[in-house]
C-alpha cells in the first residue's frame, strides 16, 4: 500500500513539551491532567518521539513558549490568553518550568527552536526557514495545547501550502471531552491527516517496505 508521505520530506514538530505542561509540578499540568490521563497522551508522544527517530532522515523540532520579566511587565496589549499566563508567571525563562520533561525531551540533533511568545510557531520562530533547508513538505504536529498553538500552527502550515498531520493522540486541550469533540472537527478542516500515533508510524514504515 502507498504510503501518505514522501521519504525525505518529512518533519515532526513538537510543542512546548515542558515542564510547566507535563511535570505534575507544573503550573498547567492540572488544567490537562485529565485528557493526559484519557487520552494517553503522554505514553502516546513517547511512543511517538522513539518511533520517528527510528527514521534518521526525519528532522524533528522542539518549540516551547517562555516569557521573560520584560515580557510580563512591559507588553502594551496582552490578550487574554497572555494575561491568564502572565498573572501566574507561566512559562516562565530561565526556570525548571521551561525546561523540556525529561521523558519527552529533545537529544543532540535535534533542533530546538527560539521561544515562541504568541501560539503560531511558525510566525514567531524561523521555523519554516529550517523546514525549506530541510526540504521538509510533509509536517506533523503533535503537543499542546490543542485549540492553541497546535492549532494555530496547524492552521498557517496548511495556508503555507504544506501537507499537515495532526494527531487523535498525542494532544490535550483543557475542557474535557466536549472541547476534545470540537478540537477534532477544527483540526479535520486545517488537517491533510488527524490520525493517531500508531496509523501514523505505520505510514512511515511503509516508506521503507
Amino acid at each position: 500500500m502507498p504510503s501518505d508521505y514522501e521519504r525525505g520530506r518529512v518533519g515532526l514538530l513538537l510543542v512546548d513539551l515542558v515542564n510547566e505542561n507535563f511535570s505534575k509540578d507544573g503550573k498547567a499540568y492540572a488544567i490537562y491532567a485529565s485528557e493526559y490521563e484519557r487520552l494517553g497522551t503522554i505514553d502516546n508522544l513517547g511512543q511517538l518521539i522513539a518511533g520517528v527517530r527510528r527514521h534518521k532522515e526525519i528532522p524533528v523540532f522542539y518549540s516551547k513558549t517562555a516569557f521573560t520579566d520584560e515580557d510580563y511587565s512591559t507588553w502594551k496589549h496582552v490578550s487574554g490568553m497572555h494575561r491568564e499566563m502572565f498573572d501566574h508567571r507561566l512559562f516562565e525563562a530561565g526556570t525548571w518550568n521551561t525546561e523540556f520533561y525529561e521523558d519527552l525531551a529533545p537529544q543532540p540533533g535535534e533542533v530546538i527552536l527560539a521561544p515562541h511568545k504568541g501560539l503560531d510557531v511558525l510566525h514567531h520562530t524561523d521555523l519554516e526557514f529550517l523546514l525549506r533547508q530541510r526540504s521538509v513538505e510533509y509536517l506533523a504536529i503533535a503537543g499542546v495545547s490543542g485549540i492553541m498553538a497546535v492549532e494555530s500552527t496547524a492552521r498557517t502550515a496548511m495556508e503555507r501550502a504544506y501537507h499537515v498531520t495532526t494527531f487523535t493522540d498525542a494532544i490535550a486541550a483543557p475542557g474535557g471531552l466536549v472541547t476534545y469533540q470540537a478540537m477534532m472537527r477544527g483540526l479535520n478542516m486545517i488537517s491533510h491527516r488527524v490520525v493517531s500515533v500508531d496509523d501514523f508510524l505505520a505510514s512511515l514504515d511503509s516508506l521503507d517496505a
